[in-house]
């Protein structure tokens, strides 16, 4: 899965944008340490969108839903026993034991209360993504306006705080992703990011004749090394990351545990690896990672130094260790799936017991597409808005492109006087789909369901552009 950097997927805005009034004020976020950035913006503006205190004109990249607004600052990750709070802190815990300076401090620091609201630059940018890379794009991103996003990675934060000093942190945070509507997906979820530094005497200290070696050379890029780095340095600093990553995985599902690498790529490392466990069985992606590609390391300050970092979705972990069936539960605010997580002790094995299986309820929507760009996450985001949790799942069931067929007229018989002009429509698309209805928490009944359904039907009409075949 490698959720946190494969997002790399984008495309077009989204006309369910918020009301040129929608503010969210004065949310205030929980850090431990916090890393000032110098990309903040504060614009005041009536057609604008307000975030901690902050406020972003709208522009024609603006898409951000007020479905969307209303999730940030709500931070999962730190409220105490829930589910992705006991993930961070289990991997936390492990850090902070098994990883410790000379003095026996931690020697990986914590932020888990930075802001989501990012610059183009911090998401983009910073971490060597192409101008014309198709993850800029508004298919698969929240933008307030064409300078600031709400972060789709925690990636965002690297360059702020390698360029702070820092040399061995984990960044946790919610993150904002436009996808499709199922079970393993949501569009905010969260994350969590390492990385780790090394100077020349830090990587080849423990190695016999480590004196001679060297991390930097003038060379070629390969599939195994970049241009600048010696093959020695490489190999150290991989094989340290994957050990971290394993020594992870066991210590939170277990002794025995096996593990496989798998080659890919990515913008900001390279060689780039994702990770995949066995797990009662199934082999199961769950991190990415790889060697830090020099050039962001150099822009950030740190050109004496080479390094690694992850990626990792802790609600993936969190669906795999505890056995929770749909991503929207980890929104629930049911005692009896919050209670089931107040435990302790954070490593404590839990097995969730579904709340009840409620029947799903299914209607279909059918509707010819605008003559302009469509995107499917355009309505997915906008049945979100509208139908919010209730929805379990949106399936694309048929794809429909009418003949094309050529205009004719019509006459009257021996009078050859015309009817009518009549224009068949040309390679139109129509698109057919299927929304399960199904509420965690209890049974749905028709009558509410239809009402969200035609509220959707209206919404797709009025803001996408479709002509409904409803």
């Amino acid at each position: 899965m490698a959720m946190l950097w494969k997002f790399m997927r984008v495309a077009k805005y989204s006309k369910t944008a918020l009301p040129p009034k929608i503010k969210v004020r004065g949310i205030p976020t929980h850090s431990r340490q916090s890393v000032p950035s110098d990309f903040a913006a504060s614009v005041p503006c009536s057609n604008a969108v307000e975030l901690f205190g902050k406020s972003y004109p709208q522009d024609d990249y603006s898409n951000v839903t007020e479905k969307i607004l209303s999730k940030v600052g709500k931070n999962l990750h730190n409220k105490k026993h829930h589910p992705l709070w006991l993930i961070k802190e289990q991997v936390k815990d492990h850090f902070y034991k098994q990883y410790t300076g000379r003095r026996g401090n931690p020697l990986f620091s914590v932020y888990d209360g930075l802001s989501p609201v990012v610059t183009v630059q911090q998401n983009f940018d910073k971490l060597l993504v192409p101008r014309d890379h198709v993850s800029r794009r508004k298919e698969d991103n929240y933008y307030l306006n064409r300078g600031h996003m709400l972060r789709a990675h925690t990636s965002a934060h690297q360059w702020d705080l390698i360029h702070s000093g820092l040399d061995a942190f984990l960044a946790v945070g919610d993150v904002y992703r436009r996808d499709t509507i199922d079970s393993t997906h949501y569009p905010v979820f969260h994350q969590m990011e390492g990385v780790r530094l090394f100077s020349c005497h830090e990587l080849f200290s423990n190695i016999k004749d480590g004196e001679g070696f060297q991390l930097f050379e003038q060379g070629h890029r390969t599939a195994h090394k970049q241009e600048c780095h010696t093959m020695e340095a490489v190999r150290l600093v991989e094989f340290n990351l994957k050990q971290v990553l394993t020594k992870l995985m066991t210590h939170i599902f277990g002794d025995g545990l096996q593990v496989r690498w798998v080659d890919c790529y990515f913008p900001f490392t390279h060689p780039s690896f994702e990770m995949e466990i066995n797990f009662q069985g199934e082999w199961l992606e769950v991190l990415g990672c790889g060697v830090m590609e020099q050039q962001l390391v150099n822009s950030a300050g740190a050109q004496d130094k080479i390094g690694w970092a992850f990626g990792l979705g802790l609600e993936r972990l969190a669906m795999i260790l505890y056995d929770i069936p749909d991503i929207r539960l980890f929104w629930s605010e049911d005692e009896r799936f919050l209670k089931q997580f107040i435990v302790p002790h954070i490593s404590q094995k839990i097995k969730f017991q579904p709340l009840s299986r409620y029947p799903p309820l299914i209607n279909d929507i059918s509707f010819w597409l605008p003559t302009e760009t469509y995107s499917k996450n355009d309505f997915y985001d906008l049945a979100r808005s509208v139908g919010g949790d209730l929805i379990e799942k949106v399936v694309l069931l048929d794809e429909y492109t009418h003949p094309k067929v050529e205009t004719f007229i019509i006459f009257r018989s021996e009078e050859f006087e015309q009817l009518s002009l009549r224009d068949c429509w040309t390679k139109k698309v129509s698109h057919c789909y299927r929304i399960i209805y199904r509420h965690p928490e209890r049974t749905l009944t028709q009558n509410e369901v239809h009402r969200i359904h035609q509220a959707i039907e209206e919404s797709a009409v009025r803001e996408l552009g479709v002509e409904g075949r409803f």
